[in-house]
C-alpha cells in the first residue's frame, strides 16, 4: 500500500464510522459544500444538500482530505456564483501561526525556492521573493507546535474580548474553534450581522486591528491665532479605553530596555523616575502633559505600540469575503490528520489541540520519517527525528505524512 493509500483508507475509515459526527452549521440546506478531493486534488465546489444523510453518503463515497462549507447562505447554494442568490453570512474570523510571526518557525518551518536551477532554502518565515534568483514560489514545510497555538491563542483571547465588550456580542453567540492546524476560527452566528456586505465588514475588521484610531486633537495655541498645535487625548470608551489600560499596564511594567524598544530615548529615565506620577495624573486624571518632558511624540510612541499589542491579529480577507469557505467541524484536516473541533470560548485556556482534536487512537504504523521536531501528540512526546525508521501510532503517523515529512514502510 502507498502512502497515499494509506492515508486514503484511514480518512474513508473515519468518514464511515458510525461515531463519526456531521458538521450542521445553521442553515444547513442553505449552505453551499466544497471538498478537496484526495486522489484527483481538485476542489469540488458547488455543492448543495437537503440534509446529513446526504451529506455523510458523499463524504463516505469520494473521501475528501479536507471538507468546507459556505459562511454564506444561499437560495440556491448548488448553483453558479452568480446565480446563488446570496441571502446573508456568518461573520467570521481566522487566526493562524502561519501568518503571525513567532520564534519557533526558526526550528521548525523550512522553505525551497521552486525554482529548478535554484533550489535555495532556508528555515523560518518564508520571504516574498527568493532572496538569490528573485523567485515568488516556494516547497514549504510548516509544523504546528504549542508555542503557535499559544500565540494564535492570545489572538483570539484579545478578540473575543473586543467582540464582546466593545461589541456587544454574548459570549454564547462566539463560537470557538481549533482549526485542525496551526490556528482557530471564531464565529458568530447573528441575525443583527447577517446581511452585512464586504464594507461593513471591513469597518469591523480595521475596529478589531485598531486601524485608523485618533490619538490626538487640535487646538489654537492662543484664542485669537489660526494656527493650532496637537495635543494627545483619550477618552473612557472603545479603542481609547483599551489604549488607556494598556499603557497603563506597559508603563507600570515597562524596564529601561523596553521603553528602547520603542524608540523613546531621550525620555526614559524622565518616565522610569516619575511612573507613579505618570500611571495616576496622566493616565488617570487625563492630564498628558502634567510630566515635563513627556509629550505628544512620547505618547504618540507608546500608544501606537500598546495599539500594536491590543490589537487582534486576523487574516482579513476571510472576514471581509461574504462568499468565504470555512472548514466544516468535525472533519479532517488534510495538512495533519486532526480535526476541527469547537469548544465553548469560556475553555480557551484550557483547550489543548494535540489532546483533544485528535481523531485516529488506535493501532501502529512504521514509517520512514526524513525529519521532524519533536512534538506532542496524544498524551506523548516524539522525535526529533531525522531519516529514521519508527513505529508510530497511527495519529503520530498520519501527522507526519500529511506534513510531507514520512513515508510508509512496507
Amino acid at each position: 500500500m502507498s502512502t497515499r493509500d494509506f492515508v486514503y483508507e484511514k480518512f474513508r475509515e473515519f468518514y464511515s464510522n458510525p461515531s463519526f459526527k456531521l458538521p450542521t452549521p445553521v442553515g444547513f440546506a442553505q449552505r453551499e459544500f466544497a471538498f478537496l478531493l484526495f486522489r484527483e486534488r481538485i476542489m469540488a465546489r458547488h455543492k448543495g444538500f437537503a440534509n446529513t444523510h446526504a451529506l455523510s453518503n458523499f463524504l463516505r463515497e469520494h473521501v475528501p482530505s479536507d471538507v468546507y462549507y459556505s459562511c454564506a447562505y444561499y437560495e440556491t447554494p448548488e448553483a453558479e456564483m452568480d446565480k446563488k442568490g446570496w441571502a446573508g453570512a456568518d461573520l467570521v474570523f481566522d487566526i493562524d501561526a502561519d501568518h503571525i510571526p513567532t520564534r519557533c518557525k526558526k526550528i521548525h518551518d523550512a522553505w525551497t525556492c521552486s525554482n529548478k536551477s535554484c533550489g535555495f532554502s532556508g528555515k523560518g518565515i518564508t520571504p516574498e521573493t527568493c532572496p538569490i534568483c528573485g523567485g515568488v514560489k516556494f516547497d514549504v514545510k510548516s509544523w504546528p507546535c504549542d508555542v503557535c497555538i499559544d500565540t494564535a491563542r492570545t489572538e483570539v483571547r484579545k478578540l473575543v474580548d473586543i467582540l464582546e465588550k466593545d461589541f456587544g456580542f454574548e459570549a454564547s453567540e462566539i463560537r470557538t474553534f481549533f482549526s485542525g492546524h496551526r490556528g482557530f476560527h471564531v464565529q458568530i452566528e447573528n441575525n443583527s450581522i447577517r446581511d452585512l456586505g464586504a464594507m461593513g465588514r471591513r469597518e469591523i475588521i480595521d475596529y478589531v486591528s485598531g486601524t485608523g484610531l485618533a490619538l490626538f486633537q487640535k487646538k489654537n495655541s492662543q484664542p485669537k491665532q489660526k494656527t493650532s498645535v496637537k495635543f494627545f487625548s483619550l477618552n473612557n470608551y472603545g479603542w481609547n479605553r483599551r489604549l488607556k489600560n494598556g499603557m497603563r499596564r506597559f508603563i507600570l511594567n515597562a524596564t529601561k530596555d523596553d521603553l528602547k524598544e520603542i524608540g523613546l530615548k531621550g525620555r526614559i529615565d524622565v518616565i522610569l523616575q516619575n511612573r507613579d506620577r505618570i500611571l495616576r495624573q496622566c493616565i488617570e486624571e487625563n492630564r498628558w502633559d502634567a510630566i515635563k518632558g513627556v509629550g505628544f511624540e512620547t505618547w504618540m510612541k507608546i500608544a501606537e505600540y500598546v495599539r500594536e499589542m491590543e490589537a487582534a491579529k486576523i487574516d482579513t480577507v476571510v472576514t471581509s469575503d461574504i462568499h468565504r469557505l470555512i472548514r466544516a467541524e468535525n472533519t479532517l484536516h488534510g495538512k495533519t490528520g486532526l480535526l476541527k473541533v469547537e469548544f465553548p470560548v469560556s475553555q480557551l485556556d484550557e483547550f489543548d489541540p494535540f489532546l483533544e482534536a485528535v481523531a485516529f487512537k488506535e493501532g501502529k504504523v512504521r514509517v520512514l520519517v526524513s525529519d521532524a521536531p519533536e512534538f506532542r501528540l496524544a498524551g506523548q512526546t516524539f522525535g526529533p527525528f531525522q531519516n529514521k525508521v519508527m513505529e508510530l501510532p497511527t495519529a503520530a503517523a498520519i501527522m507526519l505524512i500529511c506534513k510531507d515529512r514520512a513515508e510508509v514502510v512496507t
